[in-house]
């Protein structure tokens, strides 16, 4: 076959160090904006980009050059330089070591573009830990909640 072709879809999920709540709504959206411009970086596509205070989701196309942990180091070192620039008081800012990602189908991608867009209203009731827990669970994928954290 001379001709390389692929789809890969994912829900990527990381928050800040100890879910310290950096991303505040005036910082939020230009930093969605330049994770969405990352993300597209080496032909890929992000569909969407959204969180609340302490972490983030993006639901994204993979480059079929691009590996998943390479995308999320670029999305994080990046990103944390960008913070740290923008403003002195972001000066201790990071991200937590692990991150998380859910590979998707075409026709999911509606459903989680809507829950991405849902953060805001979905936290008002459920901390990041909840939701992660239930993703990890929910994709059958084990786990030693000493590890899960930092």
């Amino acid at each position: 076959m001379p001709q390389s072709l692929s789809l890969t879809l994912a829900h990527l999920v990381f928050s800040t160090k100890d879910r310290m709540p950096f991303l505040t709504p005036d910082i939020r959206a230009d930093l969605h904006a330049y994770l969405a411009t990352v993300a597209r970086h080496g032909d890929g596509e992000c569909y969407r980009v959204g969180g609340v205070a302490d972490h983030v989701h993006l639901a994204v196309r993979l480059s079929r050059t691009v590996s998943i942990a390479d995308l999320i180091s670029e999305l994080k070192t990046s990103s944390s330089k960008w913070l740290k620039d923008r403003s002195p008081a972001l000066s201790k800012f990071a991200w937590q070591r692990g991150y998380a990602s859910f590979s998707i189908g075409p026709r999911d991608l509606d459903a989680v573009v809507a829950y991405i867009d849902g953060q805001e209203e979905h936290h008002r009731t459920r901390t990041f830990q909840d939701e992660y827990r239930n993703f990890l669970r929910q994709y059958g994928i084990e786990f030693d909640e000493r590890y899960v954290w930092d």
